[in-house]
């Protein structure tokens, strides 16, 4: 990194400096720069990736400020905890394995529209049977026109 030298001056016979005046921004934009493309390549990543069509509703988002963890259930009748893909057994243990890290874990259940309503409740009853408390679905919003 290349530094700016302030010019010398001499006064009576001796070397004296004075301060540099200008602000050098390079090692700022560099550092700003790499970060943009940090977030850029992570962003979409943030998002689960199991496709699912959810069906379409008029309600309000639930804000929140901590991220939810998603249960997926596909058109196949498959579940999948965020993405990593597990069977109807071993959905509740995994789920409270990962609740001890956090007691007041949001569980949002994506489900595709094509299944049964029966299918989505299975998954919501054994999740509640097991205790969860903060536990709600998730729907697309209908396009405005």
């Amino acid at each position: 990194m290349a530094m700016l030298a302030a010019p010398r001056v001499r006064i009576r016979g001796r070397r004296v400096s004075s301060a540099m005046s200008e602000i050098n921004v390079t090692p700022f934009v560099d550092v700003m720069l790499v970060l943009l493309v940090i977030f850029m390549v992570t962003a979409p990543l943030l998002s689960v990736s199991v496709p699912v069509d959810l069906p379409k509703t008029t309600g309000k988002n639930i804000p929140s400020n901590k991220q939810p963890l998603v249960v997926t259930v596909t058109a196949k009748g498959e579940i999948f905890i965020q993405e990593t893909r597990v069977g109807f057994d071993s959905l509740v243990p995994r789920l409270k394995s990962l609740q001890g890290v956090d007691p007041g874990m949001r569980i949002f259940v994506r489900g595709d529209r094509s299944l049964t309503y029966g299918r989505i409740m299975e998954v919501m009853g054994a999740l509640s049977a097991a205790g969860f408390k903060h536990v709600a679905l998730v729907a697309d919003l209908p396009k405005a026109r």
